[in-house]
């Protein structure tokens, strides 16, 4: 794909981000577009965030669970950046003013106290890495219409990337079996969903692992005090104004999370 064409579809994208809109699917319109132009117009829309100040805070791994494949019918991992934009505290209400069609994860979140360069890395090179693990919320968001997605489609817009929330507890990951460590996703009281840390890629340092080396290839490392976001661990749940989440992960916490208009 020619680079005017990469340049327009990010900016495209960064204006349904800030417009709160949504585009149709690039996948349609440009059958052709390669995973690898995919993550370019991903580069493209990320660097009008950060020109307009936004800082890069972590990054994440998406499409890690086979529930979260099945729904969008898209099969293999991908990555996003989280930014500072992203960032909501423990408790503080999220406005669906700046969202489009979100839905959210319940996820198990690294904060990382050292540098971790792939290619070659694994889960203990993960686990040597963490400084701590804590139950997140993501609230992923479309910028495609309908989360009409190909795996092309969600790489382009940022691995559909909407807000983060973390817990207000932080665990070491050392003594902790994050395969077996096992979450449940309450909704307005109401129980939704349950699953374990074996649903991302197996075990969620899997899954930073794979990130880590992913984005080796390209010359990029995962960073001390970065937030890395290893993936949901159970189906995704659509949220309104009104709706209020908990997720409780066993051996590490929990996390809040409530939506105002």
């Amino acid at each position: 794909m020619e680079k005017a064409m990469i340049e327009q579809l990010g900016d495209e994208l960064h204006a349904a981000w800030s417009e709160a809109r949504t585009v149709a699917p690039l996948t349609e319109r440009h059958p052709d577009i390669t995973i690898e132009d995919a993550y370019r117009v991903q580069q493209r829309m990320i660097g009008r965030r950060l020109q307009a100040g936004a800082r890069v805070v972590g990054k994440k791994v998406g499409v890690t669970s086979q529930a979260v494949m099945d729904m969008l019918g898209v099969y293999q991992p991908d990555f996003g950046y989280l930014l500072s934009d992203m960032v909501y505290a423990p408790g503080e209400a999220i406005s669906m003013a700046g969202l489009i069609q979100p839905k959210a994860e319940g996820e198990i979140a690294f904060i990382l106290k050292k540098d971790l360069d792939g290619p070659g890395v694994g889960v203990s090179d993960v686990l040597a890495a963490t400084e701590a693990v804590t139950a997140c919320f993501e609230i992923v968001d479309s910028r495609i219409h309908d989360w009409k997605i190909r795996i092309q489609d969600t790489v382009a817009d940022n691995a559909s990337c909407g807000v983060f929330v973390l817990g207000d507890r932080l665990v070491s990951p050392r003594g902790l079996d994050l395969r077996t460590c096992g979450m449940a996703l309450e909704k307005n009281g109401e129980l939704l969903g349950t699953g374990a840390g074996a649903a991302a890629l197996g075990h969620p340092a899997n899954a930073a692992a794979w990130l880590a080396n992913a984005l080796g290839a390209l010359g990029v490392g995962l960073k001390a005090g970065e937030v890395i976001l290893s993936g949901s661990l159970a189906a995704m749940t659509p949220v309104k104004a009104g709706d209020s989440l908990q997720v409780s992960i066993g051996g590490i916490g929990g996390c809040g999370v409530r939506f105002t208009a």
